[in-house]
């Protein structure tokens, strides 16, 4: 078997017939892009489907039977995959007119009743339980291995990070965790719960009023968070939690082992309603008997926290000015070098970098810069590598998609530009984006609309030309947080799951929104 990924694949189908580890003899495994909080970007040890795979790209899911390595990723990462993926592997294009769902293709390939591997928490509930009853409708059965098999295979996996915590300032934060918890407990009572499940990672932060730096450009932390209608409880390694720390949480705050959420909730919230979005984890989903399981489609914390309070917004105001400071400075720098014919793709990012580096408050990037020249251009979510660095030239489009984490929040610009003469047809398309930034600018909309009904006010001019981009049109933003932030956001939607929470979330005065990603 040839490509570097083949013995990785060997290894990992020769646990296949391990009942102690699978339960039953497997005949396939699926391994996401995801970590035990459902988290978009993830920690280096969480970066399995990665490992096995070798395709670097944020969203996808691999699927190994035993002939068989078939990979899922949707239009962002279609030219990224096709270059990383060996001959091991084929390359299942999300979305494309013939290309089939993970179980639609599972049932061709798999012999009658097979058992098909997934390590739980890594799975989120609703997903899991259609694909469960998918299978299930052609003889074949979804079970939960009892560790996960990538890690076996893995020899050098590298440790969960525990970086420093610190507090947000309260006025940034605005709300103070005990403000936020009387809030949420209203909420509760509203569903009639003793208790409510916070399992993502930006949630628990937001809530906490804490950051972190576990995952890069994500200033979070590994933790989970469970409201009670008397008690807050976090899950997070005590030795993190310093004096000052400790002090910040408060005296009404029981800090727990981070693995004890699981014994926390058979053991107490399994007894009593108990409130969880259905985007946690089978695994956590299941500690919870379904007649006490109050499921909505996101945690109430998710929709709190996308709604940003007043001091949130005068915040995230100030970050952006100084990020558009940064930039125009890094402009100015590109108009000078570019046409002397002193900039790469990489030097270019770089001196965005030392740019912002230069203002108050600047934490990290929120995101890897998307410094692309010519061609390169054409990958949604490139990287510039040193290996194979670019000049960047005046007579190519440059595309600059970059943002910062600030103590007052969170940045994310896209900047097309040329040095320059563009021929027609480059004018063209970018005035025809153009466009589209105007009519989403200019848009009045009533009450209760929903992001994925604005999407195509993007695309409509390009549209009459014949082109379009495979991605959304523009994601919410958090508030030095993730710089993409659910659950709302102007997209028809990349899969299934997102396009259901935009077919549930309003567009509401306070939520910070891109436009033109």
């Amino acid at each position: 078997m040839k490509g570097t990924t083949g013995l990785k694949l060997d290894k990992l189908r020769n646990l296949f017939a391990n009942a102690k580890i699978c339960g039953e003899e497997l005949q396939a495994v699926i391994i996401p892009s995801s970590d035990a909080h459902q988290s978009e970007y993830l920690a280096d040890c969480d970066k399995r489907r990665q490992y096995i795979s070798a395709f670097t790209g944020s969203a996808g899911t691999a699927v190994v039977t035993l002939n068989e390595a078939a990979l899922w990723t949707d239009g962002r990462y279609f030219l990224q995959a096709s270059q990383e993926l060996d001959e091991n592997w084929t390359l299942m294009k999300a979305g494309v007119k013939g290309t089939p769902e993970i179980n639609d293709w599972l049932k061709s390939v798999l012999p009658p009743k097979s058992y098909v591997g997934c390590n739980a928490s890594m799975y989120a509930s609703g997903a899991w339980m259609a694909l469960a009853n998918s299978l299930e409708d052609s003889g074949h059965t979804l079970v939960p291995t009892a560790t996960d098999l990538i890690d076996m295979v893995w020899t050098d996996k590298p440790k969960q990070p525990e970086s420093p915590l610190m507090t947000v300032e309260h006025e940034v934060a605005g709300l103070t965790i005990s403000n936020k918890i009387d809030k949420l407990r209203e909420k509760m009572e509203g569903q009639n719960v003793e208790w409510l499940v916070v399992t993502a990672l930006d949630d628990v932060a937001w809530l906490c009023n804490m950051r972190a730096a576990d995952i890069q450009f994500n200033p979070v932390y590994f933790s989970y968070a469970v409201i009670g209608k008397s008690s807050f409880h976090i899950f997070i390694k005590p030795c993190r939690c310093t004096k000052q720390i400790r002090e910040h949480l408060g005296h009404f705050t029981t800090i727990h082992q981070y693995e004890h959420v699981f014994d926390f909730l058979t053991s107490v919230c399994a007894k009593d309603k108990t409130w969880i979005g259905k985007n946690s984890s089978q695994a956590v989903m299941s500690t919870i008997p379904k007649s006490n399981r109050v499921i909505t489609i996101d945690n109430p914390v998710a929709t709190m926290k996308a709604v940003k309070n007043t001091s949130e917004i005068e915040a995230m105001k100030r970050c952006n000015i100084t990020d558009a400071v940064a930039l125009c400075r890094f402009f100015q720098w590109m108009e000078t070098e570019v046409p002397a014919g002193n900039v790469t793709e990489c030097s270019a990012a770089q001196k965005s970098l030392e740019f912002r580096q230069q203002g108050p408050e600047f934490v990290s990037l929120s995101f890897g810069t998307i410094s692309s020249s010519g061609p390169s251009g054409s990958i949604i979510h490139y990287s510039p590598k040193l290996s194979d660095d670019k000049p960047v030239l005046a007579n190519q489009i440059y595309l600059c998609d970059s943002g910062g984490q600030y103590r007052s929040g969170t940045t994310d610009t896209t900047r097309t530009m040329h040095f320059g003469q563009p021929t027609a047809y480059e004018r063209e398309c970018f005035t025809r984006v153009l466009k589209g930034h105007i009519s989403l600018a200019s848009v009045v909309f009533p009450a209760r609309t929903k992001g994925y009904m604005l999407d195509t006010l993007a695309r409509q001019s390009l549209w009459k030309a014949g082109l379009d981009f495979r991605h959304g049109v523009g994601h919410g933003v958090g508030s030095f947080l993730n710089v993409h932030e659910g659950p709302v956001g102007l997209y028809i939607g990349n899969s299934s799951r997102i396009t259901k929470v935009a077919e549930d979330a309003e567009l509401t005065e306070g939520i910070f929104i891109t436009n033109g990603k």
